[in-house]
């Protein structure tokens, strides 16, 4: 494949979430991410792969499935459908929904596995060591904090059994040159300084089988092992792409541009994830990104105190843009954030209702008043049009930076310039003023005309992040089907439809009393 073809394929992954639980405000924010980045791609005329999915096999499945009387496939069957669900709730345009209990899943774990024992990277030997069951994680001694698992604090268990092992230290200095060449691999640098970190000890060779329990695929040719469950889980992201089946769709997609995840699971998707694709001789996604975890009103996030948050109720009161927007707006991607009432109440309230809802509803109402829904013609050569365009074309270098860097809430900052101008705009202009005297009549016009092509692009820009109300903004400004042109030129200034008529709607985000 051509470089400017591959230049036109977007590839994005959430991390397949963990069906033993419930999909909460951390799994909705990286989804939601996830689309944000699709959405803008798409409109940028790309060919965009969005895959998301879940993670359906290993010990704590098998016994919480146990503990309930079900089989283990039963128990993921029935789970799986919360996650595809609330996708449908938040409005998530994924392309592809992976489950690893699948054949084709399957398939692509034994091809891989086969791939790297062909190298000489994996051997039958005995492992010894402790292990955490909820964290499906494998710990030396000297890594437990006091026989507690470091990361999630409960008991580790002490494991002595057969295991296949794949050789990954035998990639930890070819990890580390990739490290230095490639810096912007592992997103934001702090994350990248972590790993880094990790990989001043010595890497150990990694157990990738377990014959303790059922739930899981067989390691070919050895029925009584099943395959670790993130040696399978971070083969879904090839499965997906088409590995082995289909080789020509393999080679378009893959590498993955970017692999979105919590800063939770950094270390298997920067550190196991490259060596073992460097094992089987395959190009590694060209980024990993890590960002940070959501607290509820301060505190940590916990069943036993019963304060996770619910994507669910979040939406039914508030609406699912406005949890969107909330979620992106509120911290920078990458650091944790804090979830709050009072606090998406205050962004609503204020920036959603206030700045863009009265804009759109104010100007709308303006133009049906004063020239009875026609849209205006533009005057180009007029000073405001041109004041607009420059402080466009700043509003847009701002967004493309930003959004490839996944700073959302600087390309949320940058958009709103564009809000803040247009409602100062509106009174210092005057347009109820300007009406009253006829002679001031293309005044008025390029008046409405610079506010209502502002909104266009405001909804453009919006689109990823707000979708359903970015197309209730378009339907009020009339403008036909402004999603469905693509390429980086729709953020043009002046490509507004005149002669048109706006449509007056309904409050874009009533006011939260």
């Amino acid at each position: 494949m051509s470089d400017s073809q591959a230049d036109k394929i977007y590839y994005i992954t959430t991390p397949i979430y963990y069906v033993n639980d419930v999909p909460h405000i951390g799994h909705a924010y990286t989804t939601i991410a996830a689309d944000v980045v699709a959405r803008y791609q798409r409109l940028l005329g790309k060919e965009v792969f969005f895959l998301t999915g879940t993670d359906e096999h290993g010990l704590k499945i098998e016994k919480t499935a146990t503990a309930k009387g079900l089989s283990a496939q039963e128990l993921v069957d029935e789970v799986v459908e919360r996650f595809i669900h609330l996708w449908k709730v938040l409005n998530i345009s994924n392309d592809d929904f992976i489950r690893t209990s699948e054949e084709r899943h399957h398939r692509a774990v034994h091809a891989f596995y086969n791939l790297v024992k062909e190298q000489g990277q994996i051997y039958l030997g005995h492992y010894e060591d402790w292990y955490c069951v909820p964290c499906e994680t494998f710990w030396t001694e000297k890594q437990l904090d006091s026989g507690n698992c470091p990361e999630c604090g409960r008991p580790a268990e002490r494991i002595k059994e057969e295991s296949y092992f794949f050789a990954m230290s035998a990639f930890q200095q070819r990890l580390l040159d990739y490290l230095k060449e490639h810096e912007d691999f592992v997103m934001p640098k702090s994350k990248l300084n972590e790993v880094l970190g990790f990989l001043r000890e010595d890497l150990r060779d990694l157990s990738i089988s377990r014959s303790t329990f059922d739930w899981g695929i067989s390691v070919p040719d050895d029925e009584r092992h099943v395959i670790y469950v993130w040696f399978d889980a971070l083969i879904n992201y090839l499965t997906a792409a088409g590995f082995p089946d289909d080789q020509e769709r393999f080679e378009r997609l893959w590498p993955a541009d970017i692999h979105l995840i919590g800063k939770d699971i950094l270390r298997f998707h920067a550190v196991y994830w490259p060596t073992f694709l460097f094992a089987a001789g395959l190009p590694l996604p060209k980024q990993v990104f890590a960002h940070g975890w959501w607290t509820v009103e301060g505190a940590k996030m916990s069943k036993s105190v019963g304060n996770v948050v619910d994507p669910e109720v979040v939406v039914e009161e508030f609406g699912v843009d406005a949890f969107r927007y909330f979620l992106l707006r509120e911290v920078p991607f990458g650091g944790d954030g804090d979830f709050s009432q009072a606090a998406i109440k205050g962004r609503v309230n204020s920036e959603l209702a206030n700045d863009l809802g009265n804009l759109l509803s104010r100007t709308v109402s303006m133009v049906k008043k004063y020239r009875q829904s026609v849209i205006p013609a533009a005057d180009v050569e007029g000073v405001h049009y041109r004041e607009f365009a420059a402080l466009h074309d700043e509003v847009n270098q701002d967004v493309v930076v930003a959004m490839d860097n996944l700073a959302f809430h600087k390309m949320l900052a940058a958009v709103w310039r564009l809000v803040e101008k247009c409602n100062r705009f509106i009174d210092e202009q005057a347009p109820w003023a300007l009406a009253k005297d006829e002679s001031r009549a293309q005044e008025l016009d390029q008046v409405l005309y610079c506010v209502l092509e502002s909104l266009r692009l405001l909804s453009l820009y919006l689109y990823p992040v707000m979708p359903e109300k970015s197309a209730q903004m378009a339907i009020q400004l009339g403008q036909p089907d402004p999603f469905e042109t693509r390429g980086p030129e729709v953020f043009t200034w002046g490509q507004l439809v005149t002669g048109g008529e706006v449509v007056k709607g309904q409050s874009l985000f009533p006011r939260l009393e």
